[in-house]
C-alpha cells in the first residue's frame, strides 16, 4: 500500500487545473482495488461565491467530481493508463447525506467493482468527520 501522494504526482496523473482539480492529495492506495483522497475545502472556492451567498455549500455535482478525480487516480496509478483521459460515463444510486462547507475536509473513498482496460466501475464514498456526505456507483470510460 502507498501512502501520501503530494499534489505533484496527482498533477502527472490527472488533466484537471484549477479551478477544477479537485482532489489535493492521496492517503492510501491499494493499486488496482481502492483509493483514499483528501479534498480540503476552502472557503476561497469559486463556486462558493453564488452557491449559496450566505449559506456556502458545495455543489453536489463537484462532490461527484471530486470522486471521479479520486476514481481516476487509481486508474492512471497504472502506468499503461497515464497519458489517456477518463470521461464519467454514469452515476448510479447517488445519495447526498450531509452537506459539505467550507473548512471541511472531504474524504474521498473508492473501491474498484471492474476495470478493464477501456472501462471501470466504482463504489465511491465523500465522508466528512467520519460522517457520509454522498456515496455513489460511478461508471468510467477511459480514451
Amino acid at each position: 500500500m502507498t501512502q501520501l501522494i503530494p499534489i505533484d504526482r496527482i498533477m502527472e496523473m490527472l488533466p484537471h487545473r484549477y479551478p477544477m482539480l479537485l482532489v489535493d492529495r492521496i492517503l492510501e492506495i491499494e493499486p488496482d482495488q481502492r483509493i483514499v483522497a483528501l479534498k480540503n475545502v476552502s472557503a476561497n472556492e469559486a463556486f462558493f461565491q453564488g452557491h449559496f451567498p450566505g449559506r456556502p455549500v458545495m455543489p453536489g455535482a463537484l462532490i461527484l467530481e471530486a470522486l471521479a478525480q479520486a476514481g481516476a487516480c487509481l486508474v492512471f496509478f497504472r502506468e499503461e493508463n497515464r497519458g489517456k483521459l477518463a470521461f464519467l460515463a454514469g452515476v448510479d444510486h447517488a445519495r447526498f447525506k450531509r452537506p459539505v462547507t467550507p473548512g471541511d475536509r472531504l474524504i474521498l473513498e473508492i473501491e474498484a467493482v471492474h476495470l478493464r482496460k477501456s472501462f471501470g466501475k466504482c463504489r465511491a464514498k465523500a465522508l466528512v468527520d467520519g460522517e457520509v456526505a454522498c456515496e455513489a456507483e460511478l461508471m468510467f470510460a477511459l480514451e
